[in-house]
């Protein structure tokens, strides 16, 4: 860390962080690791430049940033007149930002300072060993690593099991009134109101085909994004939801397989059974025999191909674009994750992975657990 940021500055990070998510902006632990890298890279003396500097670390969305520049004025301050370069943080227990009203909108600083309200206890997340987890590359994964993250990953996919469809279905009891089908069926009883038809929106797993490429190439990374896929598996709670194949030279299904337990247990036997598990690839060759074969049945509309590969291949290209020409033609969503792409200097321009990059909706990094922490929300949109 520079000499020019005060030693506290990483615990008024977390307090201001705490103070964000206390006001419903999301913020993440992995945000605020970026967010203090970035405060090491400025003028701290700058009010404006560590303004602009948070707002684009911590992620701040267009309809949070009224908000957030709100609590920015009042817990950051400009630097003392002591001619020292380090801006004054305010601590949010003492100078804690108001809550919002109904809305979204901050009273007014009068009102603020008639009422202040203290960030809520156990806001303020520090840093932790998960924060360190998230960011390091499966490459250097130890086998306690390996425990934390399947712990880890169980927390984070709940998500998927607790979050709401958009859209809205009929339900019994509670819920939102609809007044069509309430009045539809005042119709039927001769414009009496009987009852009151409710809607509500379901919790909806998603529809997931994962293809994993097994080949030696992709060996150092496999086993941590085929715990991710069990992880997700394990959710959905259907065999029906989502189906898994290995690809290397050949094209396993490997749904049949699985069984609840020990995921270390499930990915040996895997790598027992698998033919050619470790050894060539044949991208192109492998799809194009799931679109042949298994396509129709296991991709419809609301379905959300994962492609999990480093797109290297050497062999004729061709089967490989029509391969994905079809998936994206039947699929929601197609979504290629490359271990290879969490280096900043990385570019598709391997023959395989451009040729297939024209059918992918989006290219994603694969190479730590933060990378597929950030894919959870395109699963679930």
């Amino acid at each position: 860390m520079s000499a020019t940021v005060p030693s506290d500055l990483v615990r008024h990070l977390a307090h201001f962080s705490g103070a964000l998510r206390h006001h419903g902006i999301n913020v993440s632990l992995s945000d605020e690791a970026d967010g203090l890298a970035a405060l090491t890279l400025i003028d701290l003396g700058d009010r404006d430049e560590v303004r602009r500097a948070l707002r684009t670390a911590l992620k701040i969305r267009q309809r949070d940033v009224a908000l957030f520049e709100d609590l920015f004025d009042q817990l950051w301050s400009a630097p003392a007149a002591t001619g020292s370069s380090n801006p004054i943080v305010r601590d949010p227990t003492r100078a804690a930002p108001p809550r919002p009203r109904k809305g979204g909108k901050l009273p007014s600083r009068r009102e603020s300072e008639a009422g202040e309200v203290a960030v809520a206890e156990g806001e303020e997340p520090g840093y932790s060993p998960e924060a360190v987890l998230r960011r390091k590359s499966f490459e250097d994964y130890s086998a306690a690593d390996q425990a934390a993250m399947e712990r880890l990953l169980g927390r984070l996919i709940l998500r998927l099991a607790t979050r709401p469809s958009r859209r809205r279905v009929p339900v019994r009891g509670r819920g939102e009134a609809d007044l069509r089908r309430s009045f539809r069926r005042a119709v039927a009883h001769g414009g009496e109101f009987l009852s009151l038809a409710r809607r509500a929106r379901p919790i909806e797993k998603p529809r997931l085909v994962v293809l994993c490429d097994t080949s030696g190439s992709m060996d150092p990374h496999t086993r941590f994004l085929l715990t991710f896929v069990l992880a997700l598996r394990r959710v959905t709670k259907s065999d029906r939801s989502t189906e898994i194949f290995a690809f290397n030279t050949a094209l396993v299904r490997l749904t049949p397989w699985l069984r609840p337990g020990k995921v270390d247990l499930t990915l040996e036997r895997l790598a027992h059974q698998v033919p050619d598990w470790s050894g060539g690839t044949k991208i192109g060759e492998c799809l194009a025999e799931f679109v042949k074969y298994d396509l129709d049945e296991r991709v419809n509309g609301r379905t959300i191909v994962i492609v999990l590969s480093d797109g290297l291949d050497r062999g004729d290209v061709a089967p490989l674009a029509e391969a994905m020409r079809a998936i994206r033609a039947r699929a929601r969503r197609v979504l290629w994750l490359n271990p290879l792409a969490g280096d900043a200097r990385y570019e598709p321009t391997a023959r395989a992975m451009a040729a297939a990059l024209p059918f992918v909706d989006r290219l994603l990094p694969a190479h730590n657990l933060e990378s597929l922490e950030r894919l959870l929300p395109l699963l679930a949109a």
